[in-house]
């Protein structure tokens, strides 16, 4: 009762585990070209959608932390969360993957819960949120001696300031770390109610170019309280509280700067009226 079953393993991505590594390895080489300006990222930002739409991203992004740096501990911030939500945290059990299980940090789990009001979350009782456990088999499979600390944060200030202790709170307790933050950003056309530029490719290009733009300079700015002024005005970050939280805690690990590493929408894979923005970077 320990382990934490996947929930959308089997459709959002491969259930089986050569399955899953013949994608990764696809994945691998579609980016392979893609350049990054600094050699030793510590941080990075990942989209969450199905693995055909933007698994490539998350993967590429996951891969450069992995080459770069090996912690103990890799932070995962993401979930769905408004204002008003509390944060979330599973403290102790393992994550189901098709690479084997992932264990939960609870040294730094428990102590941040020490310190901070959470909902927790069981193997057995937990909300069922596509933004962390995607990511999850791409940690198991690059970082495969790490173990994890999720979090789902809202787009507050005080995430901020919890981004911050996670930082002091791993050092207090001798661990390295990674941190990653799950985010797409708009979603755009009739099946999300946003349609401002109409429809076909002037749409495509609005979000593209002016509204996805907006909180990806944000984030290249390094400037997380910008990422959630941009979240929560524009709709163009649905999980701007996890975005901004990485980058915190980015920049208190000693990130100084932020690298675009690829870009791409839904509608290149699926051409409609309703598609979705992602990006990758890394820090």
């Amino acid at each position: 009762m320990n382990l934490r079953k996947s929930v959308f393993s089997g459709s959002w991505y491969p259930a089986d585990r050569q399955a899953c590594e013949d994608q990764i390895q696809q994945f691998l080489e579609a980016g392979k070209n893609q350049s990054v300006s600094f050699a030793t990222p510590i941080g990075g930002i990942v989209p969450h959608a199905g693995w055909f739409f933007s698994g490539s991203i998350a993967c590429n992004v996951i891969h450069r932390l992995a080459r770069a740096v090996s912690p103990d501990v890799v932070v995962v911030f993401g979930m769905h969360l408004h204002s008003g939500s509390p944060r979330t945290i599973m403290p102790e059990g393992e994550w189901e993957t098709p690479f084997g299980p992932i264990a939960v940090d609870t040294a730094l789990a428990g102590e941040l819960t020490r310190r901070y009001a959470f909902h927790t979350e069981t193997p057995t009782r937990f909300q069922q949120d596509n933004t962390i456990e995607l990511q999850m088999p791409f940690i198991r499979y690059f970082f495969k001696h790490a173990r994890v600390v999720a979090m789902g944060v809202p787009p507050t200030a005080e995430t901020l300031v919890l981004a911050n202790s996670v930082v002091e709170t791993a050092r207090e307790l001798g661990l390295s770390m990674a941190v990653i933050g799950s985010t797409d950003l708009t979603h755009y056309g009739p099946n999300y109610g946003f349609t401002a530029k109409g429809a076909g490719s002037r749409a495509v290009e609005w979000v593209r170019d002016e509204n996805d733009r907006r909180v990806i300079d944000a984030m290249i700015r390094m400037d997380p309280e910008a990422v959630i002024r941009e979240g929560l005005a524009n709709d163009n970050a649905c999980c701007c509280g996890a975005a901004a939280a990485a980058i915190a805690v980015g920049k208190a690990l000693g990130a100084q700067k932020a690298h675009q590493l690829a870009y791409a929408t839904s509608y290149e894979k699926s051409p409609g009226d309703s598609f979705v923005g992602y990006v990758g970077m890394l820090f």
